[in-house]
């Protein structure tokens, strides 16, 4: 557990702070991340070529984490489940779910509704399940709740993915593997990491 538990430490770590950041406005901006296949591990330096643009090195720390993405059913969301999910505003309050990630048993981080970058106007919601309906063709509806006051309605179309957060190992992140980081930007604009996600069996992590 304490190797699943620094692995999400390091992936969520960034995330963590925007959450703080959700008490000073309506919707604080996300933090940065890189999405991409890496062409690259040399030494602590990651190269990853992104969807558009020029490849992008990322300094990672030297007790850098690896982090898998699993996919599991629908039914692994359940109430009081702590959660993260991609999500696009629907209507004040509601959202409709584009990727979810669950916490394991214990960990709560990266709490709040903040930006992201998924795709243009997506949110990033983090907080525990309360109340959760079985929907239209598999689908869900659940209620989100985060920092105490904040309460999201989400619905999870059946074919959205769900993925549970678990360990992985460091040679597990080789050339052609997608990944994606949340990532420091230092003053001369080089990145830093903690962490490396990754899907499981290679697949794309769908955050």
């Amino acid at each position: 557990m304490s190797r699943l538990f620094a692995a999400l430490t390091g992936a969520v770590a960034a995330v963590a702070l925007s959450g703080v950041a959700q008490a000073q406005g309506p919707t604080p901006p996300g933090p940065t991340v890189v999405r991409g296949k890496v062409i690259s591990l040399t030494g602590d330096v990651l190269t990853v070529k992104p969807e558009k643009g020029a490849p992008e090195k990322v300094a990672l720390s030297p007790t850098w984490t690896v982090a898998v993405m699993k996919p599991v059913a629908i039914d692994a969301i359940k109430p009081g489940s702590f959660i993260g999910t991609t999500e696009m505003p629907k209507s004040e309050g509601a959202g409709r779910s584009l990727e979810v990630h669950v916490f394991p048993p214990g960990v709560k981080m990266g709490e709040g509704h903040y930006g992201w970058d998924l795709k243009p106007g997506s949110m990033m919601t983090n907080g525990t399940v309360g109340k959760v309906v079985a929907g239209k063709k598999g689908s869900r509806e659940l209620d989100v709740a985060y920092n105490g006051t904040g309460l999201r309605h989400i619905t999870v179309p059946a074919k959205v993915p769900v993925v549970q957060i678990t360990g992985g190992a460091r040679e597990q992140v080789k050339p052609g593997i997608p990944v994606f980081m949340v990532v420091r930007k230092n003053p001369d604009g080089s990145m830093a990491a903690s962490s490396v996600s990754i899907g499981e069996n290679g697949a794309k992590p769908p955050m």
